[in-house]
């Protein structure tokens, strides 16, 4: 699951998520699309309790990461137990990286892997032409490769999660 974190006016998250999706071969996958903008609460449990992994494409706020999803994080702890989790990061100098930092943490908390790989965007904004993000093919090698790792953790994790296995404390 591919979730858009931004719900500010003007937002450019959807556009990230659009250009995340276009490096991936999501035909591969059964992607959904959790837009926090336009979530509703008895759908999203269900959208997120099947979910394998997310992708969290997330800008940063205030040297953080948006409350709205941290809304969303806590009204659905064991949603994310025991699934991976990878952040496609965008902001201005930092990329977002700070708002991955404390994301981390909490998922880490939630019984969730941040994967150690990710996609970081520096100044999205001024690499949109008509709409669209355009960066270059390193980046787009960063996408596939963050989301390899992402489906590798995915199938590992998949039977503790059918199995009820809760790991070692």
């Amino acid at each position: 699951m591919l979730i858009i974190a931004s719900v500010r006016e003007g937002r450019i998250g959807p556009t990230v998520a659009d250009w995340f999706i276009d490096q991936i071969d999501p035909s591969d996958l059964d992607l959904e699309v959790l837009d926090v903008a336009r979530a509703s609460e008895p759908d999203t449990s269900e959208l997120l309790a099947r979910a394998d992994g997310f992708v969290i494409a997330t800008p940063e706020y205030n040297h953080s990461y948006p409350g709205h999803l941290k809304v969303l994080i806590d009204e659905h702890g064991p949603e994310w137990s025991r699934k991976p989790v990878m952040f496609v990061s965008y902001g201005g100098v930092s990329g977002g990286l700070r708002a991955v930092e404390h994301l981390r943490a909490v998922f880490a908390e939630l019984h969730a892997v941040g994967t150690q790989t990710g996609v970081v965007i520096h100044a999205p904004w001024e690499h949109t032409v008509d709409g669209r993000l355009v960066l270059d093919e390193v980046a787009a090698a960063s996408a596939r490769e963050a989301m390899r790792e992402l489906l590798w953790w995915a199938e590992l994790l998949k039977p503790t999660r059918t199995s009820g296995e809760r790991g070692a404390a």
